[in-house]
């Protein structure tokens, strides 16, 4: 005890063993611990002597609970000898208890008072209630309570037992039990089902083992300065029905024989904290550990836990790991950096096209507009548009007619744009071969209604990969929990993976084709040098195109939608031109500059007519600007 780290001291033992460990301990000097006493020895007086009380001085133990029987004391005063309990032999309890409170004999007639110098004859007629005897302190009933609740028990058993009707009875054939044939089983089976609160204020029932529920009081003791020893009931400690152990304390009332007069600390580890999980010391008592943080996703929301849990699938732990909270939702927002970039780039790129195309409406009748086949550049400038708005439809929570519509339109808008690409290369070639000998015809072919239909059944072919996708398996958005352990990614599933790649496939399918021939053009005079930087065009196109299929598939949740996003904007690099002669940054809109600032300086159309021998390239046979400063072309 003298080496233990541990200044708590548990004894389960009788008073006349308590004696000689006490002895050893005061011949040892064993002081600084609080002992903690078992039923048999919490209230022994025994152990209350000048010599023991430095030692045990604040002991704490638990006492048989103390109750009071109600009319106890009023019965007692009425005890009083008649001649029946001083006659009897067998039964001569109140007469040996007269005596003993008294001090005096009962003398029968014809014996003679035994040491009539120290006793004298009892009359009966004493007064119990002038004496002050022990007998009568019913300030602590603790057996006796226990023997007062035994015969209760016992009187409500047999009291239900008596209420029973016969053909409604427990027993076999609903029968019932009879006082004249009473079995102890029987009564028994009442016992067990009593339950009924004392005077006193305590419950009294069994468990289904037939054991009473138990109820003690709290005992501390207090050493008094004039050496007296006072032992006070600072609480109880109860079983309740539902199995759990309820302990009150006034830690007020508690004295702590310590200089601190505070409880004392006696642990290997201190507790741990919610958030944390005990970890035994390998060859230390059980007492010792350490606390371990709950790893990600576990928590822990009471002190000395043995194990985190697990949160839900939709939770997750907070930084204390005591609670789980909701996994936050992540998807590309209007708010980040990420999102205003996008919707940034796209507003501007919508609102450059719109007013590209308000200049070439009002200056429609212009020959740069015009030689520029007007017709096919409203389409490419409103699939522009469509390009750069579809963007937005990726920014935001996925909702399902976002899923459904952003992949619709980005497929859809892409097919418009490259249509009118294709057939404006087709048409640059058809010029040319018009323009030998022998070629005129080929013109016929490629006229405006032909372009139109071109490009509007190019568009009809990708508008029924999307309805078909749509209504085999559409788009949806999904909660993605994968990517992220601590959050949720909300993400649009493409459904179907073969409709999602048709559509790619034939957005990717156009671009080549129009890749090919204005490559297979691009040596042609430079009368018909549109061709050459379509080629520059659509081979940016393809190269960004082949880039955008692994960023898209390696991109998690709301970078993927940005890498689509960003594909829908970059549709104008389909335009791109290098020469500043021809435009600033963009075929269309660097027309447009030149169409803002010097349309007062155009001449009037005048329409292309072929030269000597059929051959074009004649001076007067293009529009020009005047003063012929830069070509129409």
């Amino acid at each position: 005890m003298k080496k233990s780290t541990s200044n708590v001291v548990i004894v389960f033992a009788h008073p006349s063993n308590m004696l000689n460990l006490m002895e050893e301990v005061v011949k040892q000097n064993v002081t600084g611990l609080q002992w903690i006493a078992s039923e048999a020895w919490s209230a022994a007086k025994v152990l209350h002597t000048p010599s023991y009380m430095p030692f045990l001085a604040g002991t704490l133990g638990i006492a048989i609970r103390r109750g009071e029987i109600p009319g106890l004391r009023d019965f007692l005063l009425t005890i009083r000898p008649d001649n029946d309990t001083l006659s009897s032999q067998d039964n001569n309890l109140v007469k040996k208890f007269w005596e003993h409170i008294f001090r005096c004999k009962f003398v029968s007639a014809g014996m003679e008072l035994e040491g009539q110098t120290q006793e004298r004859r009892c009359t009966g007629n004493e007064v119990l209630r002038n004496i002050e005897t022990e007998f009568l302190d019913l300030s602590n009933l603790r057996p006796e309570y226990n023997v007062y609740k035994a015969v209760y028990a016992l009187a409500h058993a047999l009291h239900d037992l008596l209420q029973c009707v016969p053909g409604s009875g427990p027993f076999k054939g609903q029968s019932c039990a009879s006082l004249q044939g009473l079995e102890p089983w029987q009564i028994l089976y009442y016992l067990q089902r009593v339950n009924f609160t004392t005077a006193f204020g305590d419950q009294v029932s069994f468990d289904e083992n037939g054991d009473a529920l138990p109820i003690y009081d709290v005992m501390n003791w207090r050493w008094l300065p004039d050496g007296s020893t006072e032992v006070n009931n600072v609480g109880e400690v109860k079983e309740l029905a539902s199995k759990i152990i309820d302990l009150i304390l006034d830690e007020d009332k508690i004295f702590w024989n310590f200089e601190s007069q505070k409880p004392p600390e006696s642990v290997c580890s201190k507790s741990c904290n919610p958030g944390t999980r005990m970890a035994r010391k390998k060859g230390e008592p059980l007492c010792c550990f350490d606390c371990i943080p709950c790893s990600e996703g576990k928590v822990s929301n009471g002190t000395d836990s043995t194990e985190c849990t697990s949160c839900q699938e939709s939770f997750w732990s907070n930084i204390q790991r005591d609670h789980c909270i909701p996994k936050s939702m992540e998807f590309l927002s209007y708010v980040e950096p990420l999102g205003i970039s996008l919707t940034t780039a796209s507003l501007s790129g919508t609102l450059l096209c719109t007013i590209v195309l308000g200049i070439f409406t009002r200056h429609r009748t212009t020959p740069v507009v015009r030689a520029n086949n007007s017709e096919l550049s409203f389409l490419i400038l409103l699939s522009l548009k469509l390009c750069f708005l579809c963007s937005l439809l990726f920014i935001g929570q996925p909702r399902l007619w976002t899923c459904q519509f952003r992949h619709v339109a980005f497929g859809i808008s892409f097919v418009l744009c490259i249509s009118c690409i294709l057939v404006k290369t087709m048409v640059v070639l058809a010029v040319f071969k018009s323009s030998k000998p022998g070629g005129g015809g080929s013109l016929k072919w490629f006229g405006a209604v032909q372009q139109r239909g071109t490009v509007i059944f190019l568009t009809l072919i990708q508008a029924a990969v999307c309805i078909t996708w749509l209504v085999s398996s559409s788009p949806a958005p999904h909660e993605n929990t994968e990517y992220y352990n601590d959050r949720i990614v909300v993400e649009c599933v493409v459904g179907s993976t073969v409709g999602f790649g048709v559509l790619l496939g034939y957005i990717g399918l156009l671009a080549i084709l129009s890749f090919l021939l204005a490559f297979l053009a691009r040596n042609l005079p430079d009368n018909f040098n549109e061709a050459k930087f379509i080629t520059f065009s659509t081979l940016v196109f393809c190269a960004v195109w082949i880039a955008f299929i692994p960023a898209y598939i390696n991109s998690p949740g709301k970078y993927a939608d940005a890498v689509e996003a960003n594909q829908a904007n970059q549709v104008h690099l389909l335009q791109k031109r290098p020469k500043w002669e021809n435009s600033a940054s963009t075929m269309i809109p660097g027309r447009g500059l030149v169409v803002l600032l010097h349309h007062d300086r155009l001449s009037p159309y005048r329409p292309v007519t072929p030269g000597v021998n059929g051959e074009w390239g004649g001076v007067g046979q293009y529009p020009t600007l005047c003063n012929g400063w830069l070509s129409c072309r």
